[in-house]
């Protein structure tokens, strides 16, 4: 199916869209619920003010983004890399960071050398 230039609403239920490609659409404030997307690819998309909730994304990448004034509360981050990002103004609060380095120094460490200084 092909559709083209149309302007309304349509309601997806218990459909098999595999395959299927969006390109130059709009799809602002479309819900997706308990919807399989993996191997989803999205690219050039504007989604400032989407919200990702009660979801996987074991080996998503991430690449050229601007996440800021993002939020991430309650998630998993067991085994990210974050490599050439810009994380000035990062705010780290009340996280298990056991484990975690920054370039190969464990947080640990850093933290307990900045206390000493105190």
């Amino acid at each position: 199916m092909r559709i083209e230039q149309k302007k309304e609403a349509f309601e997806v239920d218990c459909s098999d869209l595999t395959g299927s490609k969006f390109t130059d659409a709009n799809l602002s404030g479309v819900t997706f619920h308990d919807v399989n997307m993996s191997r989803v690819a999205i690219s050039k998309a504007n989604m400032a003010g989407a919200v990702f909730d009660d979801s996987t994304l074991p080996g998503a990448r991430f690449h050229n983004l601007n996440l800021s004034g993002a939020s991430f509360e309650d998630v998993n981050m067991n085994h990210v890399i974050i490599e050439n990002a810009n994380l000035s103004s990062l705010a780290i609060r009340n996280c298990k960071t056991d484990g975690m380095s920054i370039d190969g120094v464990p947080v640990a460490d850093l933290l307990a050398a900045y206390r000493e200084r105190k």
